[in-house]
């Protein structure tokens, strides 16, 4: 296994004296940065380390004996140099400095800085150097303004002084590019485009440039009026990121007098290195939604037979994306029942009956529940759940985990549905995302996870990305992508949408939906065909080449030419520039695995990487990016229902025996079913007639709404335990109040397989508690002996059972995490590169898995002549329940709309934002249409967050046989004016959403 790898360093060195304290250093390094090894302290504006410097501001020069003050931050040390840093002279210098930039700030009382967090660091200096602009003599200037047209961030261009520290953050961080500069002379101004208001521009609102700014020009502005204050007023607690699988860490500044978070800020980590996109930054507020369940709910006898219980979800509404408001959860009756409603729309009748936002009608569902005591509540659910696993066996029980809940959760969970009710029936949301991944790496190297982290793309000379918007989907990782291609990285994009990637990609691949299997086996053949792959990695690490070798031989570029839509010359440049290269990573997300061939779609990029020897050494790797803040962690710690922790076979006998020592109880030896066939089984004769869901809401994430409905009224007992109301809440018997991510302790794990510690940052509301403890009360209830006492107690019975987690243990986690497999996590961070001299599997050898391309379950035709895709916005998660109460990310993308390309919107007479209806063989919804010149003619693309516009009600419930993950990619649609006409038929009539 291969540590952190550290950049190649010259060592050559040169000695320079500074304030006359020797030190050596490496040839290059600036004089700044000696200066901090000897201790010398050089005052600094423009500077930060995390940027390239540029010396603009003039406030760290020093006397170098030269004709002129050099910069300090850009001028580097030289042999034998004689420097000062702090002669009456540059102190004179830099104080009359400081009085210029002063002069023309906005006055102390009213500073966007100095009066919200109190650290604007120009302010700083004045007062070293004893200058205020109440006291200058020099002429204030003024009128470059204020622009609040962003939602979360305030820009005031009169307290800029063009340090350009945002630019570099915006560039050399994020690699968004969107700040500069605009006017000339007294007017010059940092600008957002061409000029745009930042809240019209193409700004993702990540933030960053607020990290950077050293005076007032840019602030965060609060959030549900909890004010920010000075960083030392608060409480600041470290954790991680709620949200995707790229885990960056950060710290909640909290206000512990309101109860409340104040504001959020990255830090430094080995991955994320302070990082932040708009969702950890601003997205955390969805904890304090007056929306929160807070005490156990029973469903009424009335509400039996059991159905759905509002219009929306009965499939009766006919809401459309226009409801939306950035008005969601402030109303409501108080308590359990509170949020939804606004009191100028009472009786929510905007868009088109549903409450405004799309959320949840509490109102319309809350009547048919009733509050019960913690005691009862468990009480029933026990005793509805042994009578199930009486009568009906152990295959009459499932549980839903989920992929945001801890690591320890995660475990406890498996562990009740396991021990407790004799069923390997228990699945999560990594059966939606990268269940088809998880197969062919498992199959093909032996671990579910990634080989290398997305940091390690610094060391590639070449990087794949396919079936990923990474822009959208995990920003962080995206920024260390673009800044490694900056670096001369070559960045192939391979997908059906010219998502923003596709700009900062040396090559675009835009592939028809659905043809990757033809395309990357045409790469292969091209690879083989010039002799760039590695022969001795194949001949003493990979089985079954030559079947392999002789699949892709019949897939020359001309004929894959025609499967695709790429240029045979295109696929011959890709498969040169890949097999040319030294070191080169294959990132991919759910474009490549959400497909009926998902499993062959990762077995061509494994073989792809194995034959050019790109695994096991830095830069090269397998990298499925993955979707929720622990998936990855979730999968690892048995959340599957063919694999105990640590991807141990339920099958293998040896295995099964070691987890029934340590259990203490018979466990079943057959895999459980997955997500998708607990659907299927709930609708057969002696299926599964009860479930326990945690954090999932199948009825908007899974395929074909229709079906999942039908399931969910059909289920004997269901217990639903979540933060909020949700779709699929409305078909429980009971539902559970748990405590959010911000409210509790526990470990993650992130795409990089970096374990990390979250902690908690406040106090759950009313009787909510945390899931770890809920978990244990049920399995108490039902009669096992558990009696954990912290979840770091669930983590250390984890550990011993799961060998790539070995020697781990909170107290040697830290404020970073660790990378797994770790031989010493006292002392370093963990395997970066696995691989390095044999993979997991039983022989030690990849096994290469040649794939045919087979078409699409469902084609377009005359009635359905489109293709859709679905995925997911930067701003918005999964089913929008955590983010859609979030008052920046719901602000900035309050509504549900179809990606057309112009060509297809014209040819249906459709205008830009106009209100359309999209339909399938399953259903139909309504919502906005936007012309995108992102989208392939005859595709179009819907994210599924909206449940005004719920895009699963079209989808297919087609799954890979392999990984039985769902074909979330493609099916066929129309996209028509709403005054259209069409045929209903039985699968579509009475199912719009």
């Amino acid at each position: 296994m291969t540590a952190v790898q550290e950049p190649a360093t010259s060592l050559r060195t040169v000695t320079t004296s500074i304030d006359g304290r020797e030190v050596t250093v490496e040839e290059g390094t600036s004089i700044y940065d000696a200066a901090k090894q000897v201790g010398v302290d050089i005052p600094v504006l423009c500077h930060n380390e995390r940027y390239d410097p540029v010396g603009v501001c003039r406030m760290c020069v020093v006397d170098t004996g030269g004709r002129v003050f050099a910069a300090a931050c850009v001028r580097p040390c030289e042999d034998g140099m004689e420097v000062k840093t702090s002669t009456p002279e540059l102190e004179r210098n830099r104080a009359t400095l400081t009085e210029l930039l002063v002069s023309d700030q906005p006055p102390r009382a009213e500073d966007p800085k100095q009066t919200t967090t109190g650290d604007n660091l120009l302010l700083s200096l004045a007062d070293g150097f004893g200058v205020a602009r109440e006291t200058t003599d020099l002429p204030c200037g003024s009128g470059r303004g204020v622009d609040s047209s962003n939602p979360v961030i305030d820009v005031n261009h009169d307290a800029c002084i063009l340090c350009d520290r945002c630019v570099r953050a915006c560039d050399d961080i994020q690699g968004n590019d969107v700040i500069g500069r605009s006017g000339k002379g007294y007017s010059t101004r940092i600008a957002f485009d061409l000029n745009d208001p930042m809240g019209a521009s193409s700004c993702v609102t990540c933030g960053e440039c607020v990290q950077a700014c050293p005076t007032g020009a840019l602030t965060n502005k609060s959030i549900r009026n909890i004010p920010i204050q000075p960083r030392e007023k608060l409480d600041a607690v470290d954790s991680v990121c709620p949200y995707c699988g790229v885990g960056c860490a950060l710290t909640y500044y909290v206000d512990r007098e309101r109860g409340a978070i104040a504001f959020a800020e990255g830090r430094d980590q080995p991955g994320s290195q302070s990082r932040l996109c708009v969702k950890g930054r601003y997205g955390w507020d969805y904890a304090a939604s007056p929306q929160r369940l807070t005490m156990p709910l029973i469903r009424i006898d009335s509400a039996y037979p059991k159905s759905a219980l509002s219009a929306d979800v009965r499939g009766e509404g006919k809401g459309s994306a226009t409801g939306a408001t950035n008005d969601r959860g402030r109303g409501g009756n108080g308590g359990n029942r509170s949020g939804g409603g606004r009191k100028d729309d009472p009786g929510g009748k905007r868009g088109g009956g549903r409450k405004p936002g799309g959320l949840v009608d509490y109102d319309e569902v809350l009547p048919y529940f009733r509050e019960a005591t913690w005691e009862e509540a468990l009480d029933l659910i026990a005793r509805r759940l042994k009578e199930i696993h009486a009568e009906g066996g152990p295959g009459a029980i499932a549980g839903f985990g989920s992929a945001k809940c801890s690591n320890e959760e995660a475990y406890l969970f498996q562990k009740l549905i396991r021990t407790g009710f004799g069923t390997n029936n228990v699945d999560h949301c990594t059966r939606l995302c990268h269940a088809s991944s998880v197969a062919a790496l498992f199959e093909g190297v032996g671990s579910g996870a990634v080989s290398t982290t997305y940091g390690d793309v610094a060391n590639a000379d070449v990087v794949i990305i396919t079936g990923s918007n990474p822009t959208a989907n995990h920003p962080v990782a995206s920024s260390f992508f673009k800044q490694a291609r900056r670096r001369g990285t070559k960045i192939i994009y391979v997908d059906p949408r010219a998502s923003t990637v596709a700009e900062h990609a040396d090559i675009f691949v835009q592939l028809k939906p659905g043809t990757d299997v033809a395309f990357y086996n045409s790469v292969m053949h091209e690879v083989i065909r010039l002799g760039l792959i590695d022969r001795e990695f194949i001949a003493g690490r990979t089985s079954n080449y030559d079947e392999l070798a002789r699949t892709v031989a019949d897939y020359p570029p001309e004929r894959a030419a025609q499967i695709t839509g790429v240029d045979a010359d295109l696929i011959r440049e890709v498969a040169r520039t890949w097999g040319e290269a030294n070191a080169g990573v294959v990132y991919w997300g759910m474009g490549i695995s959400q497909h009926t061939t998902g499993t062959d779609n990762a077995r061509c990029l494994i073989a792809l990487c194995s034959i050019t020897g790109n695994v096991g050494r830095p830069g090269t790797g397998l990298h499925p990016l993955r979707g929720q803040n622990n998936v990855q962690g979730a999968s690892d710690a048995g959340l599957v229902p063919m694999f105990y922790p640590d991807y141990q076979g339920v099958d293998r006998e040896a295995t099964r025996r070691h987890f029934e020592e340590a259990w203490g109880t018979t466990l079943d030896p057959n895999r459980g079913l997955t997500v998708t066939e607990i659907i299927k089984s709930v609708l057969q004769p002696g299926g599964v007639r009860g479930m326990y869901m945690l954090g999932e809401n199948p009825f908007l994430s899974d395929p074909n709404i229709n079906k999942v409905r039908k399931a969910l009224s059909a289920l004997d007992f269901l217990v639903v335990q979540d933060i909020f109301l949700t779709e699929t809440a409305e078909f429980a018997d009971v539902i559970l109040p748990a405590t959010s991510y911000l409210e509790k302790d526990g470990t993650y794990t992130n795409t990089d397989r970096r374990v990390q510690l979250g902690r908690k940052v406040m106090d759950p509301p009313g009787q909510a508690r945390p899931d770890w403890e809920i978990v244990q009360d049920i399995a108490r209830g039902i009669g096992l002996d558990w009696n954990y006492q912290s979840p770091s107690e669930v983590f250390d019975e984890m550990v011993a059972l799961m060998p790539s987690y070995k020697n781990l243990s909170y107290d040697n986690l830290g404020l970073s995490g660790k990378l797994y497999p770790n031989a010493d996590p006292e002392h370093t961070d963990g395997t970066v590169v696995m691989f390095d001299e044999k993979f997991n599997t039983d022989d030690g050898l990849a096994h290469l898995v040649p794939a045919q391309w087979l078409p699409p379950r469902e084609l377009p035709d005359s009635e359905f002549p489109l293709v859709l895709n679905t995925g997911r916005l930067l701003e918005h998660w999964h089913t929008g329940s955590m983010t859609r109460r979030s008052y920046a990310l719901d602000a900035i993308s309050p509504v549900a709309e179809v990606y057309m390309h112009p060509k297809d919107a014209a040819d249906r007479g459709l205008a830009h934002g106009e209100m359309v209806r999209a339909r399938s063989r399953r259903g139909a919804i309504e919502l906005l249409v936007r012309i995108s010149h992102r989208e392939q003619l005859g595709n179009c693309f819907i994210p599924f967050h909206f449940r005004e516009a719920a895009a699963n009600l079209l989808t297919i419930d087609e799954v890979d046989p392999t990984g039985k993950i769902p074909e979330f990619k493609f099916c066929a649609v129309q996209v028509e004016a709403l005054g259209a006409a069409h045929v209903e038929t039985p699968s579509t009539a009475g199912a719009r959403a």
